[in-house]
Parts: C-alpha cells; structure tokens; sequence
C-alpha cells in the first residue's frame, strides 16, 4: 500500500511553493489532519493534507473499500490581511474529516457546512466545493488507486447556501460570474439573489 500523503505534499509544493506555516488536528477515531499555509502576494491559500490518505467511500455501501474510490485534498484562496483568516484552519480540518467521521463523498457542487463563521467576524459558514484543475493539478497514482483532485473551496454566507440548495451550484456560481464577485474578499457581502 503506498503512503500518498508524501506525493500529495510535493504536490502541493510544485504547484503553491514551500508552505510557510502548518497546524495539525486529529480528532478521535480520524487520522491527523494537517492544513498547510502558501503565501503569494496578497494572496494567502490554505491546503489540507490527510483527506487523501483514504479513499471516499460511499455511505450506502457495506463495506469500505481500502484501495478503490474517490481522493481529495481541499484548497480555500483568500485575501491576506484582510480578516483572521489563520483561525480557519481547524473548520479546514473539520471539512477534511468528514469524509472519515460522517462517510461523506466530498464531489464539485457539494456544499460543506461547519456551523459557525470560518474565522472570526467571518460572514461565511459554508463553502461550495468548485471543480479542480485549476490552481493544483489532479496527482494521478499507481492503478487502481484513484487520481488525488484538488478541490477548491468558495466561501457562502447564509443567504447564498439557501439560494444554492434551490437553484444549485452551477445558478450561484454564474450569479457570482455576473456580479463580478471577489470570492477571495474574505470580508464581502452576500451577492444579490433577488
């Protein structure tokens, strides 16, 4: 069986640079969960390392396969200097976690909820799981393991994780396209939804 938290950190590494902070978190009956800082400019992005070390695994099934299924890692880009964006690291891990604690397939266009602001005075208590690719490149693995994705995570207040359970992800993410929406501002205003 191979380790693939060491290949997912030099991953992240090539695609971000070196890391310039790290926390770690293990919650009872989980595998450590580490979140990683990358600072560019005046952007500041922060990558869990651990969600991969298993595959997903579908709640409906009987067992857990230990090989096969979906892997991910999540990546939150915001703002620097802006707000207290460091305290969000254990909400981070917490996303990390869940598909071990709660057996949750984390996919694009899912919705995470952490039930409390992301960081202090933060309007925001969900994210939407948008498509990777983009800012880190899915980390293929020997057959049969499953390619590691990169998940981006945005930011949802309230008002627009309401708007996206009825409308969907593809509806908000065209809303925050039209309205032009800085979605690493780490202090912005839910986007209009009327």
């Amino acid at each position: 069986m191979v380790d693939v938290l060491p290949l997912v950190e030099a991953r992240l590494r090539t695609a971000l640079g070196e890391p310039d902070a790290r926390a770690a978190v293990t919650f009872l009956g989980t595998d450590r969960v580490e979140v990683l800082r990358f600072q560019e400019r005046d952007v500041v992005r922060y990558a869990t390392l651990g969600m991969s070390a298993h595959p997903m695994t579908d709640p409906t099934a009987m067992l857990a396969d230990p090989v096969a299924g979906p892997r991910a890692e999540l990546v939150l880009s915001v703002r620097a200097g802006v707000a207290d964006t460091d305290k969000a690291l254990r909400p981070l891990a917490v996303l990390a976690a869940s598909p071990q604690v709660e057996g949750l397939v984390v996919a694009p266009g899912a919705s995470l909820d952490v039930g409390a602001p992301l960081w202090p005075g933060a309007p925001f208590t969900s994210v939407l799981v948008a498509e990777p690719g983009g800012l880190v490149e899915d980390l293929e693995l020997d057959a049969p393991l499953d390619p590691v994705r990169f998940l981006p995570l945005l930011p949802m207040t309230p008002n627009e994780a309401a708007w996206k359970r009825v409308h969907g992800a593809q509806a908000l993410q065209e809303r925050w396209l039209t309205s032009g929406t800085d979605l690493r501002d780490p202090a912005r205003r839910s986007v209009p939804l009327d």
